[in-house]
């Protein structure tokens, strides 16, 4: 079974045995009988282990071409697990713009603990480990949120390696259908699997794939330890969502091709950032190590065109947080999910009071353009 599509399926060992349900059971347990002491069946409490959230690990494991999966209870629960690897001293990379859930924990709780974190200034990351004898990883978004700029995961991983560190990827945009990392050298991949993989806007949960056996023991210590794991009815919800990923993301790329070259024409829109265009700075990059541009386009107006008017505006495409549902999705990434970066930064590193970021969804094309289009004509200071 080598085609990914049939992987989404079938990748994760989900028909029952026992009766033959072609759908994962859940198993809404949270402990289990033991035969006697010391022996069991493989599950004694679901902290640890659960048969719904098992079948779940494995296939996200297939799917990123790793050895060992673990689900979490959030994006932000998988992320703090894995920066949970590192000690008092160490100090991770991360690259200049990273989704602001990420900044908040790694500035506001893990430097409480002594462990640090650099930004690497024009994702120059080689200059930034040599600054700071004590990186243990670099952490990247490819591409990342919210400016969709692409770094080179192969490069930035052998440069980590280079210097004894590993190399964290942030797959949340790409997922593993448009883009793998660990194929790419990658030593851990995490997804906010509340977006793309869900795909349905219905449930929230983290994803971290290794293919280290060393890493997949600690990660597992920690993920029981820590305890924030996915509950198995939420297990059985994403791997619902998974199924169809392809045939989502197929539509929502086609999608965001046509909404990226619209705006990109548009005679009110100022800049454009979106992969898949071939005017974008990191599109050859991009093109080398993943299928194509993803669905997540970010923009900003003219200074004549008022951002509240247009949000205001907007009668289909929806002004909430989150991304990779069937329903576009927009949002104002300053006041909304990067406000926890300090206003300082967001403006030095280009997330402006100007920036919308668009999620795009499975909805007619022409219908998502047309609403687009309109908001943007309110928008306008001077019209009527």
């Amino acid at each position: 079974m080598t085609n990914f599509e049939t992987l989404l399926i079938h990748g994760g060992n989900s028909v029952d045995e026992k009766t033959g349900a072609v759908n994962v059971p859940i198993f809404q347990t949270s402990t289990f009988k033991q035969d006697g002491l010391g022996q069991n069946r493989g599950y004694e409490y679901s902290r640890t282990k659960n048969p719904t959230r098992d079948v779940l690990e494995s296939l996200i494991a297939r799917l990123e071409g790793g050895k060992f999966g673990f689900a979490f209870a959030s994006g932000l629960s998988a992320i703090t697990t894995v920066l949970s690897l590192f000690k008092f001293g160490d100090n991770i990379v991360i690259s200049n713009n990273v989704y602001g859930g990420t900044f908040r924990l790694l500035n506001q709780v893990f430097n409480n603990f002594g462990i640090t974190f650099t930004v690497a200034e024009n994702n120059d990351f080689e200059t930034a480990i040599k600054n700071n004898k004590n990186t243990k990883a670099v952490l990247i978004e490819s591409p990342a949120n919210p400016l969709l700029t692409v770094t080179d995961i192969e490069h930035v991983s052998n440069i980590a390696h280079k210097y004894g560190a590993l190399s964290i990827v942030d797959n949340t945009f790409m997922t593993p259908y448009l883009q793998k990392p660990l194929e790419l050298n990658a030593d851990i991949v995490i997804h906010s699997a509340t977006k793309y993989l869900g795909g349905h806007c219905d449930l929230i949960a983290g994803l971290v794939v290794v293919k280290d056996e060393i890493l997949g023991e600690k990660t597992a210590f920690l993920q029981n330890s820590i305890g924030a794991v996915l509950e198995p009815f939420d297990s059985f919800l994403l791997i619902r969502g998974i199924k169809t990923l392809a045939v989502r993301m197929d539509r929502i790329v086609q999608n965001a091709w046509f909404v990226s070259e619209f705006l990109a024409a548009h005679k009110a829109v100022k800049n454009v950032y979106y992969p898949g265009l071939k005017t974008s700075l990191g599109y050859e990059t991009n093109l080398k190590q993943a299928k194509n541009g993803g669905g997540m386009i970010s923009f900003e107006l003219k200074e004549n065109y008022d951002i509240k008017k247009f949000f205001s505006s907007l009668k289909l495409v929806t002004l909430a947080e989150s991304l990779g549902g069937v329903e576009s999705l927009i949002c104002h990434p300053s006041s909304m999910t990067h406000s926890s970066i300090p206003f300082e930064i967001r403006q030095k590193i280009g997330i402006t009071e100007g920036l919308i970021r668009l999620s795009v969804g499975i909805e007619n094309k022409d219908d998502i353009i047309n609403d687009l289009d309109n908001a943007i004509r309110k928008a306008e200071n001077n019209a009527i």
